[in-house]
């Protein structure tokens, strides 16, 4: 006899201090300070508690934890945040609504909960150059930040894809811990402002493979080697590196704010510097808001700085 399994719907109630949409470092670093501020609040995500920290292989830069897998540093975060009383959810917040001094929620199971305060930690996701072996190394030799991941390919050959201001910053920074560092970049011109450019072309160890792109990431274990075609010739060649980091750019999940806060050009939530957006007792809180540093630190401080704002400021 077959059984139909229908979804659990969890009871939670219908009315919180702070709704937080999202439940990486920058939500559950909000939710300490409001739990401790006496708030009560509900984490909505519909993944992972931790967001990218759950995909990130060893961490050696968040204060008090020299080496830790992601996934750990994750982990515990969470449980602070529960010792205190937070309420997770594992559901999709579909869409935001305010209305006067409404600000409510609705979920991808069609209920809506109201709060005094939203807070959105939704971060981003970084562009990917989507070819073979791409998601199946990620972790293991692909990366997409510079400076959480940079220091475990100490002394090793490595390449960083893309040629903008942020793809020129990270092979500058990984130059001091690489062996050698290849630009590949598809076009034949950088398009990193002109300082950048002059400091990357004086660095020594610092090599570029221009007109190219990335074809496969090739490895069973860990990366071994990039194929890149050149654009112009159409050729193919192997590139052995153990590292590659692809800087092309992000794109923040902000949609469900889309015409009601003010976003920049890229798409970003513009903040103040107590992270509210210009829509009052709406919050954007880590990656996904306006700045110019995205770690877990700063994320955990966006958190932190909005909590202490709307537990002063509107309760």
């Amino acid at each position: 006899m077959l059984f139909e399994l229908k979804p659990i719907v969890e009871e939670i109630p219908s009315h919180f201090d702070v709704i937080i949409a999202g439940g990486g470092p920058a939500a559950l670093g909000a939710t300490v300070y409001a739990r401790r501020a006496g708030l009560s609040v509900l984490i909505v995500e519909k993944v992972l508690e931790g967001g990218q920290l759950n995909f990130t292989t060893y961490i050696d830069n968040y204060l008090g934890f020299p080496n830790i897998e992601g996934a750990e540093l994750a982990r515990r975060m969470k449980e602070h945040a529960e010792s205190l009383g937070t309420q997770f959810l594992n559901a999709s917040v579909e869409r935001i609504v305010v209305d006067g001094e409404t600000r409510a929620v609705i979920l991808d199971d069609g209920r809506t909960i109201e709060a005094k305060v939203l807070m959105i930690a939704t971060g981003t996701d970084p562009k990917k150059l989507n070819v073979p072996g791409e998601s199946q190394l990620i972790g293991k030799g692909v990366s997409y930040c510079a400076t959480c991941d940079g220091y475990f390919f100490k002394d090793k050959d490595i390449a960083v894809v893309g040629g903008g201001d942020t793809a020129i910053n990270d092979a500058l920074y990984l130059s001091k811990i690489a062996r050698t560092v290849t630009v590949i970049h598809r076009r034949d011109k950088l398009r990193a402002v002109k300082i950048l450019q002059d400091k990357a072309f004086q660095r020594l160890n610092i090599k570029f493979l221009l007109d190219s792109v990335v074809e496969q990431f090739v490895g069973e274990k860990k990366l071994e080697r990039v194929i890149v075609r050149n654009v112009k010739t159409n050729q193919t060649s192997e590139l052995h590196v153990e590292g590659v980091f692809i800087a092309i750019g992000s794109t923040p999940r902000s949609d469900l704010v889309k015409g009601i806060v003010e976003l920049d050009e890229n798409g970003y939530i513009i903040t103040n510097e107590w992270m509210e957006t210009n829509v009052p007792r709406l919050y954007a809180i880590g990656d996904v808001r306006k700045k110019n540093v995205r770690q877990i630190v700063t994320a955990v401080a966006d958190g932190a700085i909005a909590a202490v704002h709307a537990a002063e400021n509107y309760f």
